[in-house]
């Protein structure tokens, strides 16, 4: 019995629960809290929400070639989402930031415990999906 197909079944599974926990969550955010998304959030979505489907459609039957559709993906959210962190923490100078004034990508809408903020998210949530993505592209090389 082959038990490294398990192994990528699960962690494409743990992708497919935090890609949900971060389409949902975003969600819940701007549709239920009211706060609205900035640019930069938006284009955090439009890399996080197609990665529900990948991976959803990559569960049954388990197929370990997603990989090469999800990580060019999950790589760019999280390239977006530490921008974002860093125009949070002020790194990033005014002038270099896309957002506009209606919607900034500097305000401080959400802080839970006292530090963790929705681009310290977004950065988590990818940072783990590129990590599971690269265990399983290296168990399909096995």
């Amino acid at each position: 019995m082959d038990h490294t197909n398990d192994r990528g079944w699960y962690l494409l599974f743990a992708c497919w629960l935090i890609a949900a926990s971060g389409t949902l969550g975003s969600l819940f955010f701007s549709e239920v809290m009211q706060i609205p998304p900035c640019v930069l959030c938006w284009y955090q979505r439009i890399a996080m929400y197609p990665l529900l489907l990948i991976f959803s459609f990559a569960l049954f039957p388990f197929d370990p070639r997603c990989t090469r559709y999800a990580l060019p993906l999950a790589v760019m959210g999280w390239l977006l989402a530490f921008f974002h962190l860093l125009i949070y923490s002020g790194v990033i100078p005014e002038s270099m930031q896309p957002c506009t004034t209606e919607v900034s990508c500097a305000k401080i809408d959400l802080e839970l415990i006292g530090f963790i903020t929705i681009p310290l998210m977004s950065v988590a949530a990818f940072s783990l999906l590129i990590g599971l993505l690269l265990m399983i592209a290296r168990g399909k090389k096995k």
